[in-house]
């Protein structure tokens, strides 16, 4: 087994080598912190010894007996983990974004909303890898969420004095170590220091990073502290320092810009055998993963005269809608991969293209946590069904949803649809090459709308939002753009960018190696190889 640089044999548990770069898998968090010089082993292994049988995670347990400070945990976790750290002492809540995820899930998955903006929602969580409760969070909310680690020790303690701040009716949570900025930009005044005794019991930290940690050997030699990762939700972002060297060393690049060919925006992929039309038939599309539920609605829709097409996939589905565009979509919110029915829902409900489509949703959910009319607002589904279902409750939910659309106005002209959001892109283009950057993102996002699955509008913007610092806007167009067309080599070199100068790095990990199969020469295979080494 080859070792990674800058990994000892001792440090490295196992690896696995995916397109000739290895990979370690997760390592224990006290080596890391030994690795990051955040304490020594000696350190290490009396922690250990005293915390034999405790259930307070090693890392809480360093910085709460001071062992360590608490941005060096995070430090520590953040390269666990491949995600961001958040310091929760120094965070602004609006507390009625509380409202997104009722308090018992909060306590028993130890996670908290910390901005809520748009169809995005940042948690803080102590097992932020865990994606089942990512996925559920994801489909309850109708938000696409980006998970960050947080002290379980601070979780504990902020997460129910946050809830109890909101039910007394207060605005906003605010950490001890709240910066002054933040604050200013959240509306809260800064709090004025007194001459009295409770002074000196409760200080206004106002430092962005805290105090500096010492050497391993108790001196006072200049370890530098770690950095945060400034993005524009405000999230101050802690992680390593070869994430701190990505961010700084990599930035999104607009020398593709205008000229992504016409051709990417036809669906990537094989596409599926499909019963031709037949005049008088509604064509309906069940899209499912589970082969037994697609296989009993589609003999029963088709005894009803209808004409079924399948997928298993949210990628599939998409194929089938841009060739074959349905009558109707039955539609599991919760699909493997990363695009969800809510997902497909959201970006077809918005648009001219797809909007008049009658969706009907069927998953399971958390019981008593979102009823069908929270989550037919949170994607304008046309009905919601719960699983398991009887499937006359589908066909039954499906019928009423056709009926009703039939009285609305029916979709525009697919030519001049098309010829529109063409309209769109050659005017963002030109805006931005005329150096008029808002108005260039303004007719991209109005072609979107026209057409979501036009991939050149996606990427486009993506990359517009990119330049700008919208790192989350432009993740968020860049995945959309590469579900149609997963093959692009630019779109995937700079979601790879915005997502290292996020601080995930198994994102990054993740979308370099997509890069690393579809890139143009040996020398760019080489660049990626030793991007991939850095991070890892």
């Amino acid at each position: 087994m080859r070792i990674l640089p800058g990994i000892s044999p001792s440090d490295t548990v196992e690896a696995e080598a995916r397109d000739g770069v290895e990979i370690p898998t997760k390592k224990p968090i006290g080596k890391i912190l030994v690795q990051q010089r955040a304490l020594s082993e000696e350190q290490l292994e009396r922690a250990l010894e005293a915390g034999k049988g405790s259930a307070v995670p090693l890392a809480s347990r360093l910085a709460e007996a001071g062992t360590i400070s608490e941005l060096a945990a995070l430090k520590g976790l953040s390269e666990q983990n491949g995600v961001p750290g958040v310091d929760l002492k120094q965070i602004c809540l609006k507390l009625t974004d509380l409202a997104i995820v009722p308090r018992y899930v909060a306590m028993q998955h130890k996670l908290l909303p910390v901005v809520v903006r748009d169809d995005k929602l940042h948690l803080a969580m102590a097992a932020p890898t865990n994606r089942k409760v990512i996925d559920e969070i994801e489909f309850t909310t109708g938000k696409r969420v980006f998970p960050y680690v947080a002290l379980e020790g601070q979780l504990v303690k902020v997460i129910p004095a946050a809830y109890d701040a909101r039910e007394r009716g207060e605005s906003h949570y605010v950490g001890p170590n709240c910066p002054p900025e933040v604050r200013r930009k959240a509306g809260v005044p800064l709090p004025t220091r007194s001459s009295g005794p409770s002074d000196a019991q409760a200080p206004f930290e106002g430092s962005i990073v805290g105090p500096a940690p010492t050497a391993v050997d108790g001196s006072q030699a200049a370890i530098p502290p770690p950095k945060r990762v400034t993005t524009r939700n405000q999230i101050g972002a802690i992680v390593d320092d070869a994430m701190q060297r990505a961010a700084a060393g990599a930035d999104v690049s607009d020398a593709d810009f205008g000229k992504a060919p016409r051709d990417l925006s036809v669906i990537a992929g094989p596409g599926a055998l499909r019963p031709p039309r037949q005049p008088g038939k509604r064509t309906v599309l069940v899209v499912d993963d589970e082969i037994e539920i697609r296989n009993i609605l589609r003999m029963v829709l088709e005894q009803r005269s209808y004409r079924v097409l399948e997928a298993d996939r949210g990628e599939a589905a998409l194929r089938i809608l841009k060739e074959d565009v349905p009558d109707a979509i039955v539609l599991d919110a919760m699909l493997p991969g990363e695009l969800h029915g809510f997902d497909i829902a959201r970006q077809l409900k918005g648009s001219e293209r797809y909007g008049h489509i009658p969706i009907v949703i069927v998953s399971a959910v958390y019981r008593g946590w979102r009823f069908a009319e929270d989550l037919k607002a949170s994607y304008k589904v046309d009905a919601y069904v719960e699983k398991p279902f009887r499937v006359s409750d589908v066909i039954e939910a499906l019928e009423r949803a056709i009926e009703a659309g039939q009285g609305k106005a029916t979709p525009a002209d697919p030519e001049r649809i098309s010829a529109e959001a063409e309209k769109k892109l050659s005017a963002g283009i030109a805006a931005y090459q005329a150096g008029k950057f808002d108005e260039a993102i303004e007719f991209l996002r109005e072609g979107t709308k026209i057409d979501p699955l036009a991939y050149r509008l996606h990427f486009h913007l993506g990359l517009l939002l990119g330049k700008r610092g919208q790192i989350y806007d432009a993740i968020s167009e860049l995945e959309t753009a590469l579900r149609i067309n997963d093959r692009h080599f630019p779109a995937l070199k700079n979601l790879a960018v915005l997502y290292q100068k996020a601080g995930f790095r198994n994102k990054a990990v993740e979308i370099w190696e997509r890069a690393l199969r579809v890139a143009p020469d040996e020398p760019t295979r080489q660049s990626i190889k030793e991007i991939l080494v850095g991070l890892l």
